[in-house]
């Protein structure tokens, strides 16, 4: 009996790995529609770019201060407080930036995704598209992956910068630091080179895909009416979350 548990939670898993990967697959084909689609797109970027601004601000500042605060506190017993900016700056370019990003933009636009192609799902709108020959996964699916491939990077990179500059501001501002907006510019450069840039948006890049291709897999299997809508919803969310995680410690093995 446990063995064919065992057996038949493999397979599942096999093959929902094997639905997303086709989807993915249909989506990227259909990028040569692209042209037919840039309204779509251009909304999507607003909704996934534009609107989470204000809350990757907040997010992304408060992360900066606090990262600043306790490294810096705990070096001053040392007196190498001095180095501050490349700990901020590294931690926030290569792992904080992209993973709080992607973590912000799949419990905000993630959910959204997945809700609203649950509602269309549900209420046989997908049905519907099909019958009058309009390709769901070209219609749907491929404005919100390219717009998630282009807003995620973006908004690490805008991350980034908010962060690193509330860490400098708290370093100065603290009594226990203290520490010149020139000194902690000066390590920020020494440490932050070109490899970390591209590390930080190479994973921001790869978190969008999941992001999209997920929530919007989710949303396609909705069942169940209203509270199928929660449950995929919820679902989107926290699979977009583990497998940030997971890609992210191989693209960490891989980028080392």
């Amino acid at each position: 009996m446990f063995l064919a548990f065992i057996g038949r939670k493999v397979l599942y898993l096999c093959r929902i790995t094997g639905e997303v990967l086709l989807l993915l697959w249909g989506t990227l084909r259909s990028c040569r529609e692209l042209p037919r689609n840039t309204p779509s797109v251009l909304t999507q970027m607003a909704i996934i770019g534009y609107e989470t601004l204000p809350v990757a601000s907040v997010m992304a500042f408060f992360v900066g201060m606090v990262l600043a605060l306790q490294t810096g506190v705990e070096l001053s017993k040392y007196g190498t407080q001095d180095i501050i900016g490349s700990i901020v700056g590294l931690s926030m370019v290569r792992e904080l930036g992209p993973v709080m990003t992607s973590f912000l933009v799949a419990g905000r636009a993630g959910s959204a995704m997945a809700a609203e192609l649950g509602v269309m799902t549900v209420y046989e709108e997908i049905d519907a598209l099909k019958t009058m020959e309009i390709d769901p996964v070209r219609y749907l699916v491929m404005p919100r992956l390219i717009a998630a491939l282009i807003c995620v990077p973006i908004l690490t990179i805008y991350a980034d910068v908010v962060g690193i500059a509330g860490g400098a501001i708290i370093s100065h501002l603290h009594p226990r630091l203290f520490i010149s907006y020139a000194t902690y510019t000066d390590s920020l450069r020494m440490a932050l080179k070109f490899k970390e840039v591209t590390v930080g948006l190479t994973k921001s890049f790869v978190f969008g895909g999941i992001i999209a291709t997920i929530c919007c897999y989710v949303g396609f299997k909705t069942s169940g009416g209203a509270r199928g809508i929660g449950i995929a919803t919820t679902r989107a969310v926290v699979l977009s979350f583990m497998l940030i995680l997971v890609a992210d410690y191989f693209l960490t093995r891989l980028l080392m």
